[in-house]
Order: C-alpha cells, then sequence, then structure tokens
C-alpha cells in the first residue's frame, strides 16, 4: 500500500507487560538468523553526513535536522550467509533526553516500497517521543539508497483500470505481461530475496548492531506487515510496537487492493459531500449526487475518447487511479486540491483546452514516462516476492464481471491482474501466517480507502495482545500524527513513552475527543 504521503500529512489503559509467550516458529526464526547471520551481527558501523550530492534535498534535510547515516551489511541470502552480501541504508536521530532514553524505535513508512531514511524527520513531530528513543529509519532492501532492482518500465505504478469489456481488460494483460518482463530483464537474480521476512531478517540485524536488545518500532501502511512478521519472527525482541492503517493480513499479496472498491468510493461519496457544499467555487454540483455525477461523466468520456490533458491523453485505465491517490487525506487542503483536478478533467472531458496542474503534474510525469517515484517500481518485487499470484488472467476478469454491478468505477482497477501474474521467479519461502500475542497497538480510521477498516480489524484480531484506536468518521490513510487527531496521537504517545496501553479498544471522534471503549 502506498502511504509515502504520511509525512507529507504530517507537515501540512493497562500497562505493557514485559514479558510474553514465544511461538515455537518465532523461537526457531530467531535462531536462524542467531547462527546464519552472527557475523553480521558484529559488524562496526561507520556514520556519516546524509547528503550524497547537491541534488540530495533529502539529504540536506537530514543533515539539517542532525541526523546520521550508515550502511548495514546483510545476506542476500539468508540460507547462504557465506554467499553475496549487500547493504540497506539507515539514518538515526539521537533522543533529545539520553538520561531518559529507551532504545531505538524504527519507522517504515509502507508501500511497499517507501524509502525509510526520511522518517527520523518525524522528530520534530512527536517531541515525547523523540526524547526517549533514537530514532531510527531503514530502507528496506532494494528500495531507496539501496541497490534497487532494475524494473525496466515506463511507468510508475501497475495499478490501472481494466476497462468496460473484455478488449480492454486483454490490454492490461498485455501491460502487466511487459511489466514483468521488464523486471525478468534487469536484475532476475535479485528478484527471490526482495521479500518482507528478508527485510525483518535485516531490521533484526540492525537491531543487533546498534546494540539494543529490543526493538520499537511504528510502521504506517504495508509497513504494518511488516511490523506483524516481524513480532512473528523475532516476538522477544520486540518492544513497543505502533501498527497504523494496518493492512489486511490476509489480504497481503498480489490482490491486496481486491477488497477495496467498496472503501474507495465511501471517500469518495465523502468528497463529493464537501465538493457539493462548495459549488459556487468548483462548479462540480450542488449535491453529492451530482458530484459524482460529473466524476462519471469524465470517466465515460475518457472511456470513449482519452482526455487531452496537456500533453498528456488520460484514457479509463487512468481516471479511477487518479481520484483513488488523491483519496488519501480528507484534509480541507487535500479535498481543495481534488476538486480543482477535477474541475480540471471536466473541463477535458467537455473538449475545452487545458493545462495540467501543477499538483498533478509529477503524478502524470510518472504515470506516462516513469520519472516519478520509484515506489512501486520497488514495491512491485517485494509483493511478488512475499507470495504467488494466480497464473490464469481468466479468473480476474470473472471477478471484475461480477462486480461490475456494485463496483463499477474501481472495481475493474482493484481487482485488475498484476505483474505477479507472469512473475519470472517463485516465493522462495512460505507466507508468514501471522498469529501471535505480543502486546501492541494497532490504530486506524473508518473510513480508509487505501487499507480498509475491516482488514484493520482483522489484523487486530490476529495479534491477540494488541490493542486498537480507531479514528472514527475519518476518510482517510494514516492516523498518528498524520490526522493532526489529539485523542489518537496521545494514545499513541501514551503507550510509546509511557508504556501503556489502553484498557480496551479505544474510539476517538474525528474531531478529537474520546469517542469511547468497546
Amino acid at each position: 500500500m502506498r502511504a509515502r504521503k504520511i509525512v507529507t500529512a504530517v507537515a501540512a489503559g493497562a500497562t505493557l507487560m514485559t514479558g510474553m509467550a514465544v511461538t515455537g516458529q518465532a523461537s526457531a526464526d530467531a535462531a536462524d538468523l542467531a547462527g546464519a547471520a552472527g557475523t553480521f551481527h558484529r559488524q562496526t558501523l561507520t556514520w556519516h553526513g546524509c547528503r550524497t550530492g547537491p541534488d540530495d534535498e533529502t539529504g540536506e534535510k537530514l543533515d539539517a535536522a542532525g541526523a546520521q547515516c550508515a550502511e548495514v551489511t546483510v545476506p542476500l541470502d539468508y540460507r547462504d550467509p557465506r554467499g553475496r552480501t549487500i547493504s540497506v541504508a539507515i539514518s538515526r536521530i539521537r533522543a533529545t533526553d539520553p538520561a531518559r532514553r529507551r532504545g531505538a524505535l524504527l519507522i517504515n513508512p509502507g508501500g511497499p516500497g517507501g524509502s525509510g531514511v526520511p522518517q527520523v524527520l518525524l522528530a520534530g513531530y512527536m517531541p515525547a517521543v523523540a526524547a526517549r528513543y533514537d530514532l531510527i529509519g531503514m530502507d528496506p532492501r532494494f528500495v531507496g539508497r539501496n541497490r534497487q532492482i532494475r524494473c525496466r518500465w515506463t511507468t510508475d505504478t501497475p495499478t490501472r483500470s481494466a476497462g468496460p469489456t473484455r478488449r480492454t481488460f486483454d490490454e492490461s494483460v498485455t501491460l502487466m505481461k511487459e511489466l514483468a518482463d521488464g523486471c525478468a530483464q534487469g536484475d532476475r537474480d535479485l528478484l527471490p530475496h526482495a521479500t518482507t521476512r528478508n527485510t525483518a531478517r535485516d531490521m533484526d540485524v540492525v537491531r543487533e548492531v546498534l546494540g539494543e536488545p529490543k526493538l520499537s518500532y511504528l510502521g504506517y501502511s504495508y509497513g504494518t506487515y511488516l511490523g506483524a512478521v516481524y513480532t512473528q519472527m523475532f516476538g522477544a525482541r520486540a518492544d513497543r510496537i505502533v501498527l497504523d492503517s494496518a493492512v489486511g493480513p490476509d489480504v497481503y499479496g498480489p490482490d491486496l487492493l481486491s477488497e477495496n472498491g467498496p472503501a474507495i468510493a465511501a471517500a469518495l461519496r465523502n468528497w463529493a459531500s464537501w465538493a457539493a457544499a462548495r459549488d459556487a467555487e468548483y462548479g462540480l454540483g450542488t449535491t453529492e449526487a451530482e458530484v459524482l455525477a460529473t466524476v462519471e461523466r469524465v470517466n465515460q468520456a475518457a472511456t470513449r475518447r482519452p482526455l487531452r490533458v496537456g500533453p498528456y491523453r488520460l484514457g479509463f485505465q487512468h481516471v479511477p487511479y487518479l481520484l483513488f491517490v488523491r483519496l488519501y487525506d480528507d484534509r480541507p487542503e487535500a479535498y481543495a486540491g481534488l476538486a480543482a483536478e477535477v474541475r480540471v478533467l471536466a473541463d477535458a472531458a467537455r473538449g475545452r483546452t487545458v493545462t495540467v496542474p501543477a499538483s498533478l503534474k509529477e503524478t502524470l510525469d510518472g504515470l506516462f514516462t516513469g520519472s516519478g517515484s520509484a515506489e512501486d517500481r520497488a514495491g512491485t518485487p517485494i509483493i511478488c516476492a512475499d507470495k504467488p499470484a494466480t497464473r490464469d488472467p481468466q479468473s480476474y476478469f470473472r471477478d471484475i464481471q461480477a462486480h461490475r454491478a456494485d463496483e463499477p468505477l474501481f472495481g475493474p482497477m482493484t481487482r485488475n491482474v498484476s505483474p505477479c501474474s507472469f512473475w519470472p521467479t517463485a516465493p522462495v519461502e512460505a507466507p508468514t501466517t501471522i498469529g501471535n500475542d505480543v502486546p501492541l497497538l494497532v490504530v486506524g480510521a473508518t473510513g480508509d480507502p487505501v487499507t480498509p477498516y475491516p482488514g484493520q480489524r482483522a489484523m487486530h484480531r490476529a495479534l491477540t495482545g494488541s490493542r486498537m484506536v480507531t479514528l472514527r468518521g475519518a476518510y482517510r490513510h494514516g492516523a498518528y500524527l498524520a490526522a493532526g487527531d489529539t485523542c489518537v496521537d496521545a494514545t499513541v504517545n501514551r503507550y510509546l513513552v509511557d508504556g501503556v496501553l489502553p484498557g480496551g479498544d479505544t474510539v476517538c471522534d474525528r474531531d478529537g475527543a474520546p469517542g469511547g471503549r468497546r
């Protein structure tokens, strides 16, 4: 799940138990790593500045914030620890109150494919937490500043609609084959090792190299799955764990968006109601139904003939995706941006000459040229390495057809085939079964369009030692820090700083007031 907007969004009780039951599989995973990676645990880090060159704006911000960066050597294949090695980039901002320092808190923004190194910049938004922990960012293997898998793509993302017919679906099948082949021609030898389980193993090497007996963790979106896998494999080494906007543990994999259609549609309706109240400004309709009708006219026009938006031609493949990625955030400024963009698309649907809005340019550049963020290009190999996909494209078409009536706009996108169906390598180990009693905190929003609330609840149920705090009435992805909700932030901060989990599952209303327990 793409969660790279978490940091952008930020910029705009029972006492935690010290003991836990460790499953036999978790003990075996920890023992295997200790045996395989002992030499890697003993390496000495060389800390240095984070800026890599004059164009490295992120490195410049990290240096200005007092961060340090380093590289940790890990095995490419943990089954062959004496074989080929790779490095993972990490960053650190030391605890601002060393006398009360608790340990290290590793932060992952999701994706998969999101860069973790910049996440230590959250220190300025969580001062009480930053006082107690060294904040650690880690770029997962093959992501960010690490050696990346070369997938020869001319687009940033395989997420697009299959369209209205069998012919348009077959066109998407052809594209997904081409994308898979683009990865096969690049770094095929790396593909089997781009797994979440290996990233969890890398995390534990980082923990050991840092000299920490336990590791605390804050993960968003896909980062919740990574955190859950870590607790499954290394539960005895998990300290205070926060999983925000959790991925359903049984949904994660090549079809991870397959159940998102209703949640995205609900978020679109929420935005449409907001836009209808501002028809004088945006001219999209005076009621929710009228705004949604405007969106449907845009989609239908793009189905008949690609919309001319500056140098780009937006077709039926693109419109649902552009709406989806703009619905991650329900703050007024985000909704205003989407409304302005839909206004442009509506004008293009009428045949008017329009220019590319500045807010859309990076997205469209990446969508049509592959020049934007590498997050999805990096994330697809991880998903495909984690879990096998069905090799029968017809099964995806049948699924789309079965849901055309109830998911007409987003179903052909969320249920579409992916490159994993044509992936050149098979997973080398079974997917992780999530189910343990590690004490931790699950956080989420009821209207999350990216990791829908039923999946968040499923993760909570699988992690039997967890408590959950729900942001009710929010249609957004990311609740802690990103939503500006005092109730959620206070609950998470109390857990990370004082080790206090809520006595039961807690509900916070969108305005920041506690909604009660259940």
